[in-house]
């Protein structure tokens, strides 16, 4: 396994995430500068943000820590060549941050700065996040939307549901599942119990063996 030294980077990178904005401390390297700012969590932003330090170093790769193993940040600064992705345990982080400051109280951008530090004194220590290549990265987005799909789709059934059994609980009994089609078209036919009262057994026949 390849080991990597803090002189192998043109820059030091903490990132402190959240679900809207990420703040970032970088150290450059050559000049020991400094500097502190935020990026959007969209991943248009973190694009052109990976794209910019591409640029500004000339290729040169650049350390970058944060908390997370996975996810939306992690899959898209994993395709960069440039970006090196340590793992530092949030756990580690907050004890550095009770030890080393007044209070102890979580400050996001302190955070960033102190995975920088950890980054600086125990590189060697940390896990490097080894990037998947290109067919299993877009597997990954594929399992996580389906997976977003399921859950958006349990989400509105429960809502229907609730909504139901107001006004309609019947229907809730005569449907074992809520998320089909034949569902949904009983719903739009006959959209409360009067209505179905009032269709004739041979339409409701029909109606089923149509939707077999």
């Amino acid at each position: 396994m390849e080991a990597f030294n803090v002189s192998d980077f043109a820059a030091l990178i903490g990132i402190d995430w959240a679900d809207r904005k990420h703040d970032i401390y970088k150290i450059n390297r050559a000049t020991n500068t400094q500097h502190l700012n935020v990026i959007s969590s969209d991943p248009k932003s973190i694009n052109a943000w990976a794209l910019e330090l591409k640029q500004r170093y000339n290729g040169r790769p650049v350390a970058i820590a944060c908390e997370l193993k996975k996810g939306p940040l992690i899959c898209a600064l994993s395709k960069f060549k440039h970006i090196v992705l340590f793992v530092i345990n949030p756990s580690c982080v907050a004890k550095y941050r009770a030890a080393f400051t007044h209070c102890g109280a979580k400050d996001d951008p302190t955070d960033a700065i102190i995975q920088v530090e950890i980054l600086q004194l125990h590189m060697d220590k940390l896990t490097v996040i080894r990037p998947d290549s290109e067919d299993v990265r877009c597997l990954a987005q594929l399992v996580e939307y389906r997976r977003k799909l399921i859950q958006d789709r349990v989400d509105l059934t429960n809502k229907i549901a609730t909504t139901l059994k107001n006004y309609y609980p019947h229907v809730i009994d005569w449907f074992k599942e809520k998320d089909t089609q034949i569902f949904c078209d009983f719903l739009l036919r006959w959209p409360s119990l009067a209505h179905a009262k009032k269709a004739r057994k041979q339409t409701l026949l029909d109606f089923f063996n149509q939707n077999i």
